[in-house]
């Protein structure tokens, strides 16, 4: 087996797991690890061969950017504060104990390898909490932290571990150049990521066309990453900034199909780019025991003791920063997501997994200095960052569902109800004040206002059927019942009309370029 045939066979089992993921309760992302893992065993699967160069570039911006299309700027805005004090904060803290830990434990590691250590097993992955919570029903707020906790971890820890990078390669390390380049590199970042989204969203508007449109916001991260490098900034927090831009801005209400189209897009994005990743750390599971020979009793040892630093400090640190948190909120009566009890802050701790950054920190890890010498304990660095990311995955993975049904932590589905009740009122209420509108300029008959008005109330009451009395909802339910049998029917005649035209391709003198501009005719009449 080459290394195309492995990359089709990974992308294979990225669409697969996902419904036998669902089906075992489990997250897909887990199983993909496990895979690889068990991939990695067999003797005819090839060792993975990726320059190291490439994988950062590859596979983080696509999966930033698509995690980012779940939430919104306003919603980081409203909780940067439990961001900064839950997350921020806790990478420096992580990367400063791990630092301490390995720097005693392992013979030869320099200050500046140790910090790189602990910079890249800091974060947790957003891909990996994001895929996992969001399958278990969370409240929205344990889920929102978790996802801006992934983001912003990402961005502070891997400019971290650049400047760390950058100082074992070197051999020189200075704290006061160290924090001026990190400063730097967020502001490069923050530049890069406005100007190329406000240029992205300026192009958006140009090209009336979703094909065009969607393949744009594909490559918009990849430039945002790699211009951002280029001038010596962060490739990561400007993805972050260009994402949440076009999020804000590059958003057309009318365009239905655009939208849909891109939800699709990005979705198939994030299901493929992510199951591949984790794919690739289970399979890296054979080069890293490959690297400890005759030193895995020691090694182990060290990474179990990483291991219990990473997880021990999360629960340390998360326990009286949600205290604090909780009674800056009420002191204050901030409007922002934050754990509301023991029981959601034991499973945010629990939702520490490392995954996709890690490892691609980890495989980046220059091969040698400035010097030409070998970068100092990079095996090492490798084994532990891989016992870190597999054990905190597999092991907290696969038993997260348990402690989240054990420990009873749900969605309040109540306030969810309420909000939607809320938008539905809204999107109804809107809807007659446009028809008020026409209804002043144009004259229109009895019937069509009846009509129109009736469709306008439709709006809000398909959404949420509350917003009606019990009267009322009793006549609506009727009319939802005909209008369902009136579609049905119409779904079989759309059918019935698209099945007659894709005959007419195989028929003698048929143009299949005309079929198919009916058949989008036909497609696009049975989605509205």
């Amino acid at each position: 087996m080459d290394q195309l045939a492995l990359l089709f066979l990974l992308l294979l089992g990225a669409v697969v797991t996902v419904p036998l993921g669902e089906r075992l309760g489990l997250p897909a992302p887990v199983l993909m690890t496990l895979a690889g893992i068990v991939m990695a065993l067999l003797p005819f699967v090839p060792n993975v061969e990726i320059a190291p160069e490439y994988i950062l570039p590859l596979v983080l911006p696509p999966l930033l950017y698509a995690a980012v299309q779940r939430t919104s700027w306003r919603q980081f805005a409203a909780n940067i504060r439990p961001i900064l004090l839950l997350a921020v904060a806790l990478v420096f803290v992580t990367m400063a104990a791990v630092a301490a830990v390995a720097g005693a434990l392992v013979p030869g590691l320099p200050l500046a390898a140790a910090i790189a250590l602990g910079a890249l097993v800091a974060p947790p992955d957003p891909v990996a909490a994001t895929a996992v919570a969001g399958s278990l029903g969370l409240p929205r707020r344990l889920v929102s932290i978790l996802e801006g906790e992934g983001l912003f971890n990402d961005v502070t820890a891997i400019v971290l571990y650049h400047v760390a990078i950058a100082a074992a390669v070197s051999g020189t390390f200075s704290w006061p150049v160290a924090v001026g380049e990190l400063f730097l590199s967020a502001l490069v970042a923050v530049v890069v990521g406005f100007g190329l989204g406000w240029m992205t969203d300026k192009l958006m508007g140009y090209l009336d066309d979703a094909t065009l449109q969607i393949s744009l916001t594909l490559l918009a991260p990849f430039v945002a990453y790699v211009l951002a490098e280029e001038f010596k900034g962060s490739g990561v927090l400007a993805v972050l900034v260009i994402a949440l831009y076009l999020a804000e801005h590059a958003v057309d209400a009318d365009d239905v199909l655009g939208r849909i189209a891109g939800r699709t897009f990005w979705q198939i994005v994030d299901t493929l780019v992510t199951g591949v990743a984790f794919g690739l750390i289970g399979l890296e599971l054979h080069n890293v025991f490959g690297t400890a020979e005759d030193r895995l009793g020691a090694m182990l040892g060290w990474g179990a003791a990483i291991v219990g630093v990473v997880v021990g400090v999360r629960l340390a640190w998360l326990l009286p920063a949600t205290w604090l948190a909780k009674r800056l909120h009420t002191l204050r009566d901030y409007d922002e997501d934050i754990p509301v009890s023991w029981r959601e802050t034991v499973v945010m701790w629990w939702s520490g997994m490392r995954g996709v950054a890690s490892v691609a920190l980890a495989l980046a890890i220059p091969l040698r200095t400035a010097d030409g010498s070998p970068f100092p304990a990079r095996d090492e660095i490798i084994f532990i960052a891989f016992a870190v990311i597999l054990t905190t995955l597999v092991v907290q993975g696969l038993t997260l569902p348990w402690l989240v049904r054990r420990l009873g932590v749900r969605a309040d589905t109540g306030v969810e109800r309420e909000l939607e009740h809320e938008l539905a009122v809204r999107a109804a209420k809107a809807a007659k004040r446009r028809l008020k509108e026409i209804q002043d300029v144009e004259e229109l008959p009895e019937d069509v206002l009846e009509r129109l008005l009736r469709g306008a109330f439709d709006i809000g009451a398909r959404i949420s059927p509350e917003i009606v009395d019990e009267e009322r909802r009793e006549a609506y339910a009727q009319r939802v019942e005909r209008m369902k049998s009136v579609h049905r029917i119409q779904r079989e005649m759309m059918s019935a009309a698209r099945h007659e035209v894709l005959s007419a391709r195989n028929e003698p003198g048929a143009d299949p370029e005309v079929v198919d501009r009916v058949l989008h005719h036909l497609d696009v009449r049975s989605l509205r």
